[in-house]
């Protein structure tokens, strides 16, 4: 009956996964840009210089402080990472929740190659939870001089057998729940970029049934260290594996010509116009000038960059624990006088998380917070976690509201609502941001859900500041996601539920029988 038990509760790590993975244009690739060979010939006809010349004017504010820009929009994201990635003359470090071998992620991968064959330092280090990229993938990509792969806590993907993912999961339940949640990109140890943001259509707008309302923080200069200091320290953990000792047998089957002829697959494959949609070649062709404007919108000022240590915590209270980024982001909430803005797509209070608010609140601090609603979650193991408290935060005085599929934000936030509304079908817009504002001033953007998951078992990483410009301005793009016309705002007795389908409502009430509460 326990590993029964183990194995119910394994099943809500795996359906964390979006509900779009698996589609045919989804991008799940461990930090690297997609398609960075097309900015690289965008750019042909112009100067062509290394991220060290662009960056040479901001060089004295670098040294002492940090330049922060809010990525709001998915394909703003995208671009910058794939300016980024193109530009770099040194080093490309990567440490993702998620990489996939599908469509965009064969051509992301081909970039990597591409990076390293122009005498860029890459490594890659990638969460094994949901990798599904192949063998040959994986060791003909290492194969390279210039790229390192590792696999964070190899227990169920790379390297393991059926039997041995069962083992590991019935006699070490809390060891293969402990993931890596981590979103970093950092280039040339200068520029980074962290935030909720994996890698797939989904969070840059570009698929056609679901997407998500993401963030992420672009940093430069002084908080890149901290980045940095944090990703040696994951890559040389002990729970960081590297990918040719986890597949010793396929590297000894693999030759050098099947070698070549991978790589050479990929560069075609690269090259190939049909790989591209019409919309993703115009927005790289316009990558320069875009870059150059985000550059100059940068506010300087003192960043901490929150994060764990591998393996979250000693291990010695199950599955508790807490972490840094708990402790660091309880600190800054516990200060809170005024007003705690919090955007989640999560929401299942870790233990003692009710009573913290619980205390704010009576301290006359109003909360509020956004989240999924049934109707437009990707996840129902961890809508079902909430849906259990709901009640509870209402009673406390939370104010709560749900994030509509259908928010009229969307057509502003996705610069391509036009041609996929015009394909027919609007696509789901599901909440994927966290982030909170404190008392207006204390800000924080990163990969930390609101969840037990979070808070005790995923190393979560993310940036805080306390710049009043900045600040204002998230605040303010929390806020507009709980208006009316892009949230339900939930009452005692009146939740949002019923604009969910039936079926929707039916596996949610199968999800709140099963005991998932301290992983998800």
């Amino acid at each position: 009956m326990a590993v029964i038990l183990h194995l119910f509760a394994c099943c809500a790590v795996f359906l964390r996964r979006p509900v779009t993975a698996v589609t045919p244009t989804s991008i799940l690739l461990s930090g690297l840009l997609c398609l960075l060979v097309v900015p690289v010939k965008a750019e042909a006809e112009l100067p062509v210089s290394g991220l060290t010349e662009r960056l040479q004017p901001l060089q004295s504010q670098m040294q002492n402080s940090t330049g922060v820009y809010l990525l709001e929009y998915g394909e703003e994201a995208l671009m910058g990472r794939a300016w980024l990635t193109a530009h770099a003359e040194r080093s490309i470090d990567v440490q993702y929740f998620i990489w996939s071998s599908d469509n965009i992620g064969t051509l992301a991968a081909e970039a990597l190659l591409s990076a390293a064959e122009r005498g860029v330092k890459v490594r890659v280090l990638v969460d094994d939870l949901l990798i599904d990229a192949d063998d040959v993938t994986l060791l003909s990509l290492e194969a390279h001089p210039n790229v390192e792969v590792k696999i964070y806590n190899p227990l169920h993907s790379v390297g393991v057998s059926g039997v041995k993912r069962f083992l590991n999961i019935a006699l070490g339940f809390r060891q293969v729940n402990q993931r890596m949640h981590d979103k970093t990109a950092t280039f040339d140890g200068v520029v980074g970029i962290t935030g909720g943001r994996n890698m797939a259509d989904e969070y840059y707008d570009f698929d056609q049934q679901y997407n998500f309302r993401d963030r992420d923080i672009l940093l430069v200069g002084q908080a890149v260290k901290q980045m940095t200091g944090n990703f040696e320290q994951f890559w040389q953990s002990d729970l960081s594996k590297p990918i040719s000792d986890l597949l010793q047998h396929s590297k000894q089957q693999l030759t050098q010509q099947q070698v070549r002829e991978f790589q050479q697959q990929l560069h075609l494959y690269a090259q190939d116009p049909a790989n591209f949609a019409p919309e993703v070649r115009q927005a790289l062709a316009d990558l320069p000038r875009r870059f150059s404007e985000l550059v100059d919108a940068l506010v300087w000022t003192e960043v901490k960059f929150v994060h764990d240590m591998p393996g979250k915590n000693s291990g010695k209270e199950g599955l508790k624990g807490g972490g840094r980024s708990t402790d660091s982001l309880v600190q800054v909430l516990a200060s809170a006088k005024r007003t705690i803005t919090i955007q989640s797509p999560y929401l299942i209070l870790p233990e003692g998380g009710m009573d913290f608010f619980s205390d704010k609140i009576a301290q006359g601090v109003k909360v509020k917070i956004v989240t999924n609603s049934l109707a437009s979650t990707d996840n129902l193991p961890a809508f079902s976690g909430y849906a259990k408290i709901r009640e509870d935060l209402l009673a406390i005085g939370v104010e709560l509201y749900e994030f509509r599929p259908h928010p009229l934000s969307q057509r502003t936030l996705m610069a391509r609502y036009p041609q996929v509304q015009g394909a027919g079908r609007e696509p789901i817009f599901a909440l994927h941001a966290k982030s909170f504002v404190v008392d207006g001033q204390l800000a924080y953007v990163g990969t930390f859900n609101l969840d037990p998951r979070s808070a005790n078992l995923n190393t979560e990483v993310g940036a805080l500041f306390n710049e009043p410009t900045l600040s204002s301005r998230l605040e303010q793009s929390i806020l507009n996601d709980m208006l009316p016309v892009n949230s339900w705002r939930v009452t005692k007795g009146d939740n949002p539920d019923k604009h969910a389908s039936l079926a929707k409502r039916a596996k949610l009430m199968g999800f709140k029988l099963l005991p998932l509460d301290p992983i998800l």
